[in-house]
């Protein structure tokens, strides 16, 4: 048992995550790569290598012939027969081939051949690591500035945080330990090239899924995602489950779930908010804190009139537009928000009042048909009404 070369194989399998069948294919081809060195050519040597005691050999397959003309390929009748009596002209004798008399070269050669596959299989490892991570949240430490980006750790490879993929305002300190979203994993000649981002809005969805178990387990889904980095973030909410609210999971006891969030974004305000397949139900959800007085939305042509008190228009449309600007990202719609005064005054907001009654009067019809009993009762209500006036 070649002990040494077991242990060797053993650490290098242990230590780099690579196949010990790998590392030992390594060593064939190297042991060939010296026969060819050594002799020149090796179409005719082969290696046999035992997997469970690593110990090896190397044999060049030749002819056995009465004259040699060609050393590396042939053997004489007379050389044959030192080795096994029984052999004739035209045998084929398996000669072993002694490694220790490579020549400097060959065995530096042969060196060089094992050192690169373990490269090889080094950066394949990596790349496989790092790739299965992509669209993934991981844990990095700050290495060092490059210009305005980043150099951040991973563990086993280094990471680019460039000055696009940064929230602004943010600086680092080398060291310091920081949440990062893979966007990209490249396998380039000098290993895998990984690109990092602060600012995807999956890297807050990410966050969600890991502080909170009901995202996690699929309980409760996030559904949409807006987010303007280092600012505000608004994300909308459904559980699966009529038993759990989906926003109070997400905000957790006091807070304690989403504040850990707001923490890891250094300050950056999120709001969750009820999901709704109505559009004009999630629209009024979208624009909170804002109150709406009313939503008037186009499922097909994607817009929405929404109409609130004038004392909050400045708050439903936000700091710069903010608030409005996110919440149509959110909801996918194009969303003109209007006072009650402005609605008035352009005589939309009777039109939709008008909207409103119309439906309600046909919904009434509907059920008067379904239900000739309640067109009577109707009737009769309203006769009610007008005596008691």
């Amino acid at each position: 048992m070649n002990t040494e070369l077991l242990e060797a194989l053993e650490i290098l399998e242990k230590e780099k995550s690579i196949s010990k069948n790998t590392l030992l294919e390594a060593i064939e081809q190297s042991l060939l790569q010296a026969c060819k060195n050594h002799f020149g050519k090796a179409d005719n040597v082969k290696v046999n290598i035992n997997p469970d005691t690593c110990d090896f050999g190397v044999f060049a397959e030749k002819t056995v012939v009465e004259e040699v003309h060609d050393p590396v390929m042939e053997i004489s009748l007379a050389d044959a027969k030192m080795l096994n009596s029984q052999y004739t002209v035209g045998d084929v004798v398996n000669v072993e081939i002694k490694s220790k008399e490579f020549g400097r070269i060959a065995t530096q050669n042969a060196k060089n051949v094992i050192l690169q596959k373990i490269r090889e299989e080094e950066r394949k490892v990596i790349f496989n690591q790092y790739y299965g991570k992509e669209k993934d949240v991981v844990t990095g430490i700050v290495q060092r500035s490059m210009g305005r980006g980043y150099s951040i750790n991973l563990g086993k490879a280094d990471a680019v945080l460039s000055e696009n993929e940064q929230v602004k305002g943010e600086v680092f300190r080398p060291t310091e330990r920081i949440k990062v979203y893979i966007l990209e994993v490249k396998d380039t000649p000098k290993g895998p090239k990984i690109l990092v981002s602060r600012t995807h809005p999956e890297l807050v969805k990410r966050l969600f899924e890991a502080e909170v178990t009901e995202v996690r387990d699929g309980t409760v889904e996030i559904k949409s995602i807006a987010r303007e980095a280092g600012s505000r973030t608004k994300i909308a909410v459904w559980s699966n489950d009529p038993d759990v609210d989906p926003v109070g999971a997400c905000v957790g006891v006091n807070g304690a779930r989403v504040n850990s969030i707001v923490e890891e974004l250094r300050g950056e305000k999120i709001d969750i908010i009820n999901w709704s397949d109505n559009p004009a139900i999630l629209i009024e959800n979208a624009l909170s804190p804002a109150k709406v007085i009313s939503v008037m939305a186009d499922p097909d042509e994607k817009t929405a009139m929404v109409i609130v008190p004038d004392f909050q228009l400045s708050l439903a449309i936000g700091k710069e537009g903010q608030n409005a600007r996110l919440a149509a990202r959110l909801t996918g719609f194009k969303i003109d928000i209007k006072s009650e005064t402005q609605a008035r005054e352009s005589g939309e907001f009777d039109f939709y009042e008008r909207e409103y009654e119309e439906g309600y009067e046909e919904v009434q019809e509907i059920e008067a048909e379904e239900n000739p009993e309640a067109e009577e009762i109707m009737g009769n209500a309203a006769e009610t009404v007008s005596e008691e006036e």
